[in-house]
């Protein structure tokens, strides 16, 4: 029979932990994703997002756009995904996002891309074996211009936690 290949498997660590941050550090995710026109009616549809200027071309182009709109909630997905490599990965709970802001609409064909700053970190006062650690993220189409930012944050383990009383 077969050697097993779980028993050849190495882990490969993944993700930072809360001491691998420091503030002001940027992040520059190395991932960009290219917008389909499919990517966004799909999400459209699957979300009930019920807006024209996401699924009728010829609306968007009636107010003055190129093109449809890509939908600003799978923006926003897409970015908070391109960062989760670099910030998030290792796991934790996420603790929310603030501070949303679209700066312009962004069209099938355009690629993003991202950047994340640290910009907060703290000791959970309710969680001692972790930390939370607050993003300034922010996504750019292939002109580089800036189409979407946000403030978000992830509780992230502790390299050394301290160690738990054992209850009596």
């Amino acid at each position: 029979m077969a050697e097993d290949f779980r028993a050849r498997a190495k882990l490969w660590p993944k993700g930072r932990l809360y001491e691998d941050f420091a503030l002001g550090e940027v992040r520059v995710h190395h991932w960009g994703r290219t917008v389909s026109e499919a990517d966004t009616l799909l999400f459209t549809t699957l979300t009930l997002s019920y807006n024209p200027l996401y699924s009728n071309r010829a609306f968007a182009e009636a107010h003055g756009h190129p093109d449809l709109v890509v939908n600003p909630l799978l923006v926003f997905n897409i970015v908070l995904g391109l960062s989760v490599e670099d910030n998030s990965e290792i796991g934790g709970p996420f603790v929310g996002v603030g501070k949303l802001t679209w700066r312009q609409p962004v069209y099938p064909r355009d690629t993003l891309a991202a950047r994340s700053t640290t910009t907060a970190m703290r000791l959970s006062a309710s969680n001692p074996r972790n930390g939370i650690v607050t993003w300034h993220t922010e996504g750019f189409n292939q002109r580089d211009e800036r189409v979407i930012d946000f403030e978000r944050s992830n509780l992230v383990r502790l390299r050394h936690p301290p160690r738990q009383e054992a209850s009596a």
